[in-house]
């Protein structure tokens, strides 16, 4: 972990270490009693669980709750942050499809059938559980690395109480048999109409 990203989790508020929490938790019942991983009377798994799925689960558990935190914290970037996001989502579905039960996921059976799961997907999940894990962790260190570059405040600023701040008028003038004219105080235009 780069010295940025570490100054920014030493940073973290109280609130950002819940969100953490909690957002790792409800992540690892959704990932993990659909695929099976954790035992459940809602779902069977059809094969058995591999050794490496536990700890795949774990860390993709984790890497989602700590990236959720940090957008609950205080300071956020202006940087849109939707293709990163979609990245993100795009790696915690390839968490759940890198530890689910090849021949249970109707995707995959409906591609390749029950043989091609177990001879093309099953050897190729752990290739996913990888990518999975790298995406997330890259997410979350460039999140950590750049959430307070372009802080933006909290608060705005009071708006002053000037006729700038008030915004467009509108007035009826219908003495004059004139429509209805709208004046931007701001600006000094007029228009008529």
């Amino acid at each position: 972990m780069s010295s940025g990203a570490a100054m920014g989790l030493g940073a973290w508020k109280p609130r950002q270490w819940a969100v953490a929490v909690v957002v790792a938790v409800l992540a690892a019942v959704a990932i993990g009693v659909p695929t099976g991983v954790v035992p459940s009377s809602l779902y069977t798994r059809m094969t058995p669980v591999v050794w490496w799925n536990y700890p795949v689960w774990a860390g993709s558990s984790i890497l989602m709750g700590l990236l959720v935190a940090t957008y609950a914290g205080g300071a956020t970037s202006r940087a849109a942050p939707r293709p990163r996001g979609a990245r993100a989502i795009a790696a915690g579905v390839l968490s759940v499809f890198a530890v689910g039960c090849p021949v249970c996921n109707k995707l995959v059976v409906l591609a390749l059938g029950m043989s091609g799961a177990m001879t093309y997907w099953a050897p190729a999940q752990p290739v996913l559980a990888v990518a999975s894990l790298a995406l997330l962790a890259h997410a979350l260190l460039r999140r950590l690395r750049t959430a307070n570059a372009c802080a933006v405040p909290e608060r705005a600023p009071a708006p002053s109480d000037g006729p700038a701040a008030t915004g467009p008028t509108t007035t009826m003038s219908s003495l004059d048999g004139g429509g209805v004219e709208a004046a931007d105080e701001g600006s000094g235009r007029a228009t008529a109409g």
